[in-house]
């Protein structure tokens, strides 16, 4: 322990450490004005420091104030200084842009401030002396008490602006506090009563007077204190049974039942410790279960200062005439392992204590959940819309934004709309939410609350209607004549192959290929679900496929049959592909490899037809066995684009077909792939030419894709092959699938190939995978089964125009699952911790997983939406990060890595992206200047 007797010599009142714990403030009399010092908190720490003659010890000295200085606090960022004192003022201070050391005026040259600090508000409402200041929780209020018998609640957003008065006392306010979590602000006052307030309308909630009628006489200052976990307030000179005390009031019902004893004379202050602890354990031993605790310090008339901790009945130290005279502050390091306090003779006295001590702290998430527990809410959120509406914008383009953003608003709130209720969901999260008077009466509008036959609260959840695929309207799926629900377009297992949906908007290739259309026309009434397996089952009875799935195809790649009117022909309907694999007689094929062949493949048909694309109408044709040739039987392919055909013939029964239409891109590469009986694939251009030479598979075709240039073929072997028509290699070589293919009823439902040439292959036990072949390893890309997605809540972030101009892979994959996923989360009771960091998780899977299919829409829209939800969870340091790698390096360097684009996006147009997401939580703004003016110096480069 050390005490350090600051050079003035006069009485001390205050004392409050800077959360950095670089500093300490001190407030108190000067020679003939108030006086505020900023000292060094190095010599303090360190007696080398204290004996260098270059490390200053102090750093400012200001003398502003009138009349004695009584209270000193640093907001809770560090960024101000609040000073109250008798001459009924409370100064605000800032520290000033270096300017070089300044002499103090009136004193000699050693005397020189090191800091500048500078008054940048005077708060003028008392009529008598202000007694303590005290910042809220993320600094949205100031309090200020005073001997005119009232609390002043200040707006920290927009000084000089006032909240409220609070009035009730009949006595010299000498003490305030605030609840930790937001709820409440405590005082206590010369007039026997300690009075809680309500932040939510700023009335009294208790007043608190059997502990405090006994007292006699008066302190000078009535420091309370507030525990860190929020359930323990503890008040200055009480009285039990004539004896001193500080009385403990419990949060639950306000009852005052404990106390802190021993103290000679009037308890002045009172300070918990900012940390929560649990017990330390030994070395080598097993972690033991137990409550966490507080730790709280007593000061008092006399002289002495006792520290307790809740866990135990006696204090931990009592230190005996510590100072000359009364204890009149004390404050701790945000470390909670060093404590400073100040007497009214003119020293502070700083006290070390250790882990052995106190115990091991709890890290702020393990606080976080302990007011989650309690409260149901956590410190982590920032603060309200309501709250940062009074902030001082000082980015001329932030202020833009935020016009724009209103106008908008106010804009969606026209004539035609349903009112605020149908607008999309506020940006910002709650912080404190019991703690808001307009955030209160905005959810009693909007919550129905119900009672229970045995007396339980019920209050039905508020239903906002989401999309089932998560990235917008259904209408930009299906037109608006379509009748189908939105999933049958993503779900090939409800699409009826007799009938065309020329409503699916181009996206990505077809699923599972051009397969066979001739299918049975089925209606059944399970084909509403897209997730029931028994209903899966009744379908596949019906459906001329089993195992694998016929899949909707995407990018124009519609299934549809070439009707005529009346019944199908008997030879044109399709055979169950379940069917095992027989070779024809008379046909000459190689023997398939003795390998196992675990996927299913399709049967071969006598005959079948296949549209490719709507726009411009492409149709494949096939019929095996058209003429007999030295003994073999010749097929025919013909295709049939915008009434130009073509054919070409191959001397084996072709078993499925498949092709691609980029008809939007000017430089369009059209290929149609076949696969035949006799295991041999053939790639063509759009005008029938050959392009590869036939490719011999290992074993039969179980599912054949063609995307863009891209052809990609599974075989029943379970081995994939993605090859570049265009360039004429090879993407992926025969990768083996039984690596993903866990258990031995695991099959492929699902299979798709990228416009990229990404394979996405979907398995029966609701995983998907994608092979990426710069890893050269298979990723998941979803997961029916993943807790993250059912906990992951993101309602809020999700944009209200900015949606998907179609689906993308990864939305096709995920399908329904990710809307089920919001669903359970509004009925979910997780810890509001818990299901920030499975949200975060499962957006941060989200982004790896577009960049590893190499989809940059969906790339971009996930992108956003993690933006938007660490601007509104405030989660600083990952923000700070996307931008920074947003950003890249200013100036260049042959040494750096950074690539300037992903997927094709420009990361600096990304960024600007950004930004306005950024603009919606105020208390970014600093981050938004910064990186706006990086980009605008890039810019001009």
């Amino acid at each position: 322990m050390k005490v350090y007797g600051p050079p003035w010599g006069k009485p001390i009142f205050s004392v409050d450490i800077h959360p950095d714990g670089t500093k300490f403030a001190t407030g108190g009399q000067g020679e003939d004005s108030g006086k505020v010092m900023i000292w060094n908190m190095a010599p303090v720490l360190r007696e080398d420091d204290e004996k260098n003659e270059n490390i200053p010890k102090m750093l400012c000295q200001m003398d502003n104030h009138l009349a004695c200085v009584n209270c000193v606090r640093w907001s809770n960022n560090g960024l101000y200084l609040a000073s109250g004192g008798d001459d009924k003022l409370v100064m605000v201070w800032k520290r000033a842009a270096f300017i070089g050391p300044s002499t103090v005026f009136g004193s000699s040259s050693k005397l020189a401030n090191v800091e500048q600090w500078r008054c940048v508000t005077i708060l003028r409402n008392h009529t008598g002396d202000v007694m303590d200041v005290a910042w809220s929780p993320h600094d949205v209020w100031l309090a200020s008490c005073s001997v005119d018998n009232t609390i002043v609640i200040w707006n920290a957003r927009k000084f000089p602006e006032m909240v409220t008065w609070l009035r009730g006392h009949t006595g010299l306010v000498k003490g305030l506090t605030w609840d930790p979590v937001g709820k409440y602000i405590a005082s206590q006052a010369d007039d026997h009563s300690l009075r809680v307030w309500r932040t939510v309308d700023w009335q009294m909630e208790a007043n608190i007077t059997k502990p405090f009628s006994e007292c006699g006489g008066t302190t000078h200052v009535l420091r309370l204190s507030w525990s860190p976990d929020g359930q323990y307030l503890v008040s200055a000179h009480a009285m039990n049974n004539s004896g001193p005390t500080a009385q403990i009031v419990e949060r639950d019902g306000w009852k005052t039942n404990m106390d802190f004893v021993g103290h000679r004379k009037a308890v002045t202050v009172v300070k918990f410790n900012p940390k929560i602890f649990k017990k330390k354990q030994k070395n080598g031993s097993a972690p033991k279960p137990g409550c966490p605790y507080c730790c709280c310090a007593v000061g008092s008339k006399d002289r002495s200062l006792s520290v307790w901790l809740t866990s135990l009945k006696r204090p931990l130290v009592v230190i005996h005439d510590l100072f000359d005279k009364s204890i009149m502050d004390i404050s701790w390091t945000l470390t909670g392992l060093g404590m400073l306090v100040c007497s009214m003779d003119g020293t502070v006295a700083y006290l070390d204590f250790s882990l052995d001590e106190l115990g091991d702290p709890l890290n702020e998430e393990e606080k976080n959940s302990i007011h989650q527990n309690i409260y149901g809410k956590s410190l982590a959120i920032t603060s309200t819309e309501a709250q940062l509406s009074t902030t001082i914008i000082e980015n001329p383009e932030m202020l833009k934004y935020q016009q724009e953003r209103q106008n908008s608003a106010q804009a969606n709130l026209g004539p035609g709309s349903a009112g605020p209720e149908s607008s999309a969901p506020k940006l910002n999260s709650v912080m404190n939410g019991e703690s808001l008077e307009d955030i209160r009466k905005n959810l009693l509008k909007k919550q129905v609350e119900t009672r229970t036959a045995d007396g339980r609260r019920r209050i039905t959840p508020l239903c906002i209607a989401q999309l089932d695929t998560g990235y917008g309207n259904t209408s930009l799926l299906l037109t608006s004549a379509s009748k189908i629900e939105p999933m049958k377009a993503l779900d090939s297992r409800f699409t009826e192959r007799s009938k065309a949906t020329p409503g699916v908007t181009a996206a990505i290739s077809s699923i599972a290929g051009l397969t066979i259309s001739a299918l049975k026309d089925i209606k059944t009434k399970d084909d509403t679900s897209s997730d029931s397996e028994d209903k899966m089952a009744s379908i596949n009875k019906n459906l001329s496929f089993s195992k694998r799935k016929p899949e909707t195809l995407m990018d124009g790649g519609e299934v549809v049959e070439k009707r005529k009117k009346g019944r199908p022909r008997k030879d044109k309907m399709a055979a169950p592909i379940a069917q095992p694999f027989t070779q024809p007689s008379r046909v000459a094929a190689p023997p398939a490899p003795p390998a196992a062949l675990k996927l299913p493949t399709p049967s071969i048909k006598k005959a079948f037809s296949l549209q490719v694309s709507m726009e411009p109408a492409v149709f494949l044709e096939v019929e095996n066995e058209v003429s007999l040739v030295a003994g073999s039987k010749l097929s025919q392919l013909r295709c049939s684009r915008d009434g130009r055909d073509w054919n070409t013939l191959l001397p084996s029964s072709v078993v499925t077909a498949a092709g691609s239409s980029s008809s939007l891109c000017l430089h369009r590469f059209d290929v149609v792939a076949v696969a035949c009986q006799d295991r041999m694939l053939s790639v063509f251009s759009s005008c029938g030419r050959r392009l590869l030479p036939a490719i011999q598979l290992p074993t039969p075709v179980s599912a054949l894709h063609c995307t863009a240039h891209f052809v990609m073929a599974l075989t029943a072997g379970a081995t994939l092959s993605v090859w570049d028509v265009q360039k004429q290699k090879a993407l992926v070589k025969n990768e083996s699938l039984l690596t993903i293919l866990s258990g031995a009823d695991t099959t492929v439902s699902q299979s798709l190939l990228t416009q990229q040439g990404v394979p996405v292959i979907g398995l029966s036990n609701g995983k998907s995978y994608c092979f990426s072949s710069s890893l050269e390893t298979w990723t998941l890309i979803a997961d029916k089964g993943d807790s993250l997605v059912q906990c992951a809540d993101f309602r809020s972030c999700l944009p209200t125009q900015d949606a998907l101009v179609s689906p993308g892979p990864l939305a096709v994959m995920q399908g329904r699952n990710l809307n089920a996923g919001r669903l359970a989360s509004r009925l979910s009771s997780t810890p509001h911790h818990l299901q920030q960091s499975m949200t975060m998780a499962f957006l941060e899977n989200q982004l790896a997983s577009a960049l590893t299919l190499q989809s940059a829409q969906e790339y971009r829209y996930w992108l956003l939406i993690y933006a938007r939800f660490l601007v509104n969870e405030g989660s600083e340091y990952r923000l700070r990060e996307l931008c920074k790698e947003l950003l890249g390096p200013v100036h260049k360097s042959a040494a750096t890595a950074w690539e300037p684009t992903t997927l094709g996006l420009r990361k600096r147009e990304l960024l600007r992206e950004v930004l306005p997401v950024i603009v919606e939580n105020l208390r970014f703004q600093r981050l938004f200047t910064e990186y706006q003016d990086q980009l605008e110096l890039l810019r001009n480069k």
